[in-house]
């Protein structure tokens, strides 16, 4: 799998994968929340961290951010899940940004399921997310070697 570094010109496809995926998975997200979400993704979450992404045809279908030793967001276009490429996004960002961390919604039972799959435990949980709304997030480390 070749993975590739996205433009800013990109960041418009890559938000489109991720309301796909959140639309797919996060149910319990209210249709404000996601715009709320959509908005601060665009204009500031993106900037904040490195970005890789999977593509077929050109077409970008998977992305995921990191910084520092941290998984700050992992996201496949809907059409695509189950065909391994969240997988190979945090296989790289484990093998290539040395990630050993990351958080994930609660209420999230796929994602949670996914991440416990390939090795990580849950190590913490705050019953507010990042913006301090209700929605708990549980704190996991890569339980296995790098």
């Amino acid at each position: 799998m070749d993975f590739h570094t996205p433009d800013k010109s990109e960041f418009p496809r890559i938000v489109e994968v991720w309301e796909s995926s959140v639309r797919a998975t996060h149910h319990f997200l209210p249709e404000d929340y996601i715009v709320r979400l959509r908005k601060l993704l665009l204009e500031q979450y993106l900037e904040g961290v490195t970005l890789f992404c999977t593509r077929e045809q050109q077409v970008i279908t998977g992305f995921a951010g990191v910084s520092d030793d941290k998984l700050q967001m992992l996201f496949v276009a809907a059409d695509h899940r189950g065909q391994g490429l969240g997988r190979q996004l945090l296989e790289h960002a484990i093998e290539h940004y040395g990630i050993r961390e990351l958080d994930v919604n609660e209420q999230n039972p796929q994602a949670l399921g996914f991440y416990q799959k390939q090795g990580f435990r849950i190590s913490g949980r705050t019953p507010l997310d990042g913006l301090g709304q209700p929605y708990p997030m549980l704190r996991m480390l890569l339980d296995r070697p790098a």
